[in-house]
């Protein structure tokens, strides 16, 4: 069973989606440390043709506590100014009044007591934004579906999740070479794959020159859903390396 596990982000970028539409099972890891300045909470989206970040607030953030001890700081007036931002930059956008309304459904769930939780608000945005996407992978929890014996760091937190859900297989994101190596995995039974997104991925924004690596909302205002099942299949799977010495430093 192929098992993909990564934290929950605010609308990711294609790789994300690649990442978990590939795997079998995928697994939120709510249980971690929230990072600032990270994608648990920001994404980037066009604003007057440049990327920057549409932002989600989260009341009192801190590195020293999990993401899933968390609150979104949501308001009606928040959503209010973040989907009239959404409107300035993307009215005319092929699918706009489609995402539009399915963005307004994820952000409004922070206003119910369920979702003012961070990890919740994430987990309800990540389930609904695949089934829009038609990804049909079974997404769980770390916090409430995956509870491991005691507490586990890093590459041995991926072999303990993997372990408890019978993976046999494991994926990440490519940007994790440098941390997952093969003879670790190996070693513990689990085979290691990296999901590497075709880097010549494009698509028509209002026909200026094309800026990468946005969040998904850009890719669904502008491609249709066809066009967008062929960009989730659109990657390679890399092996990495085999363990630390084997890190050519560039």
């Amino acid at each position: 069973m192929k098992l993909g596990i990564n934290q929950p982000y605010f609308f990711p970028y294609i790789g994300y989606w690649q990442l978990i539409n590939a795997v079998d099972e995928f697994v939120l890891a709510d249980n971690l440390n929230f990072i600032k300045q990270g994608y648990i909470n920001r994404n980037k989206v066009l604003i007057n043709k440049e990327p920057q970040y549409f932002r989600l607030p989260v009341h009192k953030p801190s590195q020293n506590r999990l993401i899933n001890e968390h609150e979104t700081a949501l308001t009606e007036e928040e959503i209010e100014k973040m989907l009239h931002t959404l409107q300035c930059e993307y009215r005319h956008a092929p699918n706009f009044e489609r995402v539009y309304e399915h963005v307004k459904q994820v952000l409004e769930f922070g206003l119910t007591e369920e979702g003012k939780n961070l990890a919740a608000f994430l987990e309800n945005a990540i389930k609904l934004t695949a089934r829009e996407l038609g990804i049909t992978t079974p997404i769980k929890s770390a916090s409430t579906d995956v509870i491991l014996d005691r507490d586990y760091k890093r590459e041995n937190y991926v072999i303990a999740t993997c372990k408890k859900l019978g993976g046999t297989e494991y994926y990440n994101p490519i940007g994790g070479t440098k941390l997952y190596f093969q003879d670790f995995f190996r070693a513990n039974g689990v085979g290691l794959k990296f999901v590497k997104a075709n880097p010549d991925i494009k698509y028509e924004q209002f026909g200026n020159e094309f800026v990468p690596s946005l969040s998904i909302i850009d890719i669904m205002m502008f491609c249709s859903k066809e066009q967008i099942a062929e960009m989730l299949n659109d990657y390679e799977l890399v092996d990495g390396y085999e363990s630390p010495a084997d890190i050519v430093e560039e």
